[in-house]
């Protein structure tokens, strides 16, 4: 090989390019070198930095713009004092980021993006370890981000292969009704409904304290903690500014889910919460402490507007203390609360939908015809009726395409599925996989569905649809109700077990939950229903209630209401149709019922024309009224005003025998 130039090394020949002069160079498609001298400074230039600019209003209503160092400050502030401890003189020392994208101290100005917050002691020694740790806040981070968090952090964090965020809530895999605790204040304790049939278990305020104390030390114990400041209602009216403070990734964008979520506008000035939910759920409560029976305790404080948790890491707690929250503040404005579905025609018409587990609420407060409004909690003000809340918490367990499609289609990046069995190596969730719990859920924002109507705020109701699933087959499947009967059923909020869906029952167990959501709400029962009747008597609207049970005898002899009839009667409802049906009048309870609706069978209209059995019907339906009589027993010594009027014209409404 031929190698005769000066300088070559020996043995190597020239590589000569094809069709190219020697001395020419090949065409350079290099870019100039990234500006980093190091792999950190390089991985700080993928990040652009989205600190929004808007102007907030000043002390004086003048708009002035707030640096991203004041503002961090200020909010820092604001969570330190939600942290303090209420026997120590100022809140923990905070810092703003990941701990884990930090490599040197907080305090060092050239580490940007991470902001500190000392507070001012009026000492000049710490007075306890704590007082020389800082905390890491992650702030309101968006879902990608909680992603990370997730992955990283969380064991039993994984992404399904649609997308979505499986997790695990720990042992806890539903509430814990027994060991919530409602304290007993001077400021609430006259209003609330206490006593024999009510959710609220009392407690002192010292108790709360401690266990308060508990849980913000060991929230301040973390390197990291999760802050969400977000919203409820959607009515700017009535909204609440609530904060909720985790130490885990899932429960933030759980939250993050299920609340309102604020623009960088509203975030800007946010400033102090309404309340604050302190989530310490993987550390137990004392229970040496008074008033606690486990090691979970779920604590309201109505007084302090505050929530506290201890020992249980289910995230479905947060949702629902905060409904109950809401059950116990809307009615002093005069705005009803309400566990329900609603729905909005194309031409305003607006329909809510009251049901227990299994009565058909999601699917039939679901129609492609209509807009959803939201899919479980409502208020209901003179401006009209908004969605409390801004996500949705679906059932997942035997989900399919086919039976719900919008649930289905919406388990996608953002939503957090709990609980969940899915294939380790495709990610494929099974639904129908009950290993951990029946009770799988998902939690994904409202703006998933399709036909969700944006903001979700509509007209006042034109029609109030309870649900019952009554396997004793002897409700009719529409009957049109009165004032009275609107708020007797309301308040008995009735539903069936069916035989076999639980061990030991034999034949269908009537169940009974206030106002469809016994568990959460706050006042008595009659308050609610007093305050539903008044508003559907000022604007006109119509209460129904829909069996979407057995017919032609009980589970086991009769059959399943159609979901094809059931939808019929929802549309001649929806379109106004069924108001100017012909009525005849049911025994016992005095239900009145239509001869005819389009697309439905008369002959099953009134029950007593299916069932073969003359004499079983009417022993059936019998008992079902001596069920609903003694399930009122423990709402008669409740009164409106001044007189027991109230009470003996919703008893009136009743079963009569």
């Amino acid at each position: 090989m031929e190698n005769n130039g000066p300088g070559r090394r020996q043995g190597l020949a020239r590589i000569q390019m094809p069709g190219h002069h020697s001395r020419e160079v090949c065409h350079d498609d290099s870019t100039p070198p990234v500006r980093a001298h190091t792999i950190d400074e390089l991985h700080s230039l993928q990040k652009k930095r989205s600190a929004p600019t808007t102007p907030i209003r000043g002390a004086l209503g003048v708009f002035a713009y707030t640096s991203e160092e004041e503002r961090h400050q200020q909010q820092l502030q604001s969570i330190s004092a939600s942290l303090a401890s209420l026997t120590r003189e100022t809140g923990p020392k905070l810092v703003k980021g990941d701990p884990a994208m930090k490599s040197e101290s907080p305090r060092v100005p050239t580490n940007v993006g991470h902001q500190s917050y000392t507070p001012s002691l009026s000492l000049s020694l710490a007075v306890s370890d704590s007082s020389l740790k800082f905390t890491h806040v992650l702030y309101n981070l968006s879902p990608a981000e909680l992603y990370e968090q997730a992955i990283k952090y969380e064991k039993g964090s994984f992404i399904t292969c649609t997308g979505a965020l499986a997790t695990l809530s720990g042992a806890k895999t539903g509430r814990a009704p027994r060991d919530k605790r409602v304290v007993k204040e001077k400021t609430s304790e006259d209003e609330l409904w206490w006593g024999k049939g009510s959710p609220n278990i009392e407690m002192d305020e010292q108790t709360f304290l401690v266990n308060r104390e508990r849980a913000v030390d060991y929230l301040n114990s973390l390197d990291k903690v999760y802050v969400n400041d977000q919203f409820l209602n959607w009515d700017p009216e009535y909204r609440l500014k609530v904060r909720i403070v985790s130490a885990r990734a899932y429960h933030s964008l759980f939250m993050h889910n299920m609340c309102i979520r604020p623009t960088p506008e509203e975030l800007e000035s946010f400033g102090t919460p309404d309340f604050t939910i302190y989530n310490a759920g993987q550390f137990p409560c004392n229970r040496y402490t008074h008033y606690m029976t486990s090691s979970t305790s779920i604590d309201l404080n109505l007084g302090r507007r505050e929530m506290v948790i201890l020992g249980t890491q289910y995230a479905g707690e947060m949702k629902k203390g905060l409904f109950s929250v809401m059950h116990y503040l809307m009615p002093q404005r005069h705005v009803l609360s309400l566990h329900s579905g609603c729905n909005v025609g194309k031409d305003g018409d607006v329909a809510l939908f009251f049901g227990l587990s299994g009565t058909g609420k999601t699917t039939l407060s679901t129609d492609h015809n209509r807009y959803l409004i939201g899919d479980d909690e409502h208020c209901w003000s003179e401006n009209g009726v908004s969605n409390i809340e801004g996500g949705c918490y679906a059932k997942c367990i035997d989900l399919s395409e086919e039976k719900e499609p919008d649930i289905w289609n919406a388990i996608k990046f953002g939503t957090v599925v709990e609980n969940v069995v899915f294939d380790e190596h495709t990610r494929e969730v099974d639904y129908s996989d009950k290993s951990v719990t029946e009770n799988t859920r998902a939690a994904y924002p409202i703006e998933y569905i399709p036909n969700a109507k944006i903001p979700c705020v509509g007209p006042h109701p034109k029609n109030v649809i309870l649900l019952a699933c009554d396997a004793f087959g002897v409700l009719p499947p529409v009957s049109k109700l009165s004032l009275a009967q609107t708020m007797y059923h309301f308040i008995s909020g009735y539903t069936a077990l069916v035989a076999g869906t639980e061990e030991g029952v034999k034949e269908p167990q009537a169940t009974f939950s206030a106002c469809f959501g016994a568990a959460f709400i706050m006042l008595h029962p009659t308050k609610y229903a007093a305050m539903l009747a008044e508003k559907m008597q000022d604007h006109g609207a119509t209460g129904w209630l829909v069996n979407t049970g057995w017919s032609g005898g009980s589970y086991g002899s009769g059959k399943r209401i159609k979901l094809a009839y059931t939808r019929k009667i929802i549309d001649a409802i929806h379109s106004g149709t069924l108001l100017e049906a012909t009525y005849t009048k049911t025994e016992v309870f005095g239900l009145e019922i239509p001869t005819e609706i389009e697309g439905v069978p008369s002959e099953i209209l009134n029950p007593i024309n299916t069932w073969s059995d003359q004499d079983a019907y009417k022993d059936t339906l019998l008992k079902l009224g001596g069920l609903f009589k003694k399930n009122f027993e423990v709402f008669l010594n409740y009164k409106i005003g001044e007189d027991n009027k109230l009470t003996e014209e919703i008893l009136e409404a009743g079963p009569v025998f």
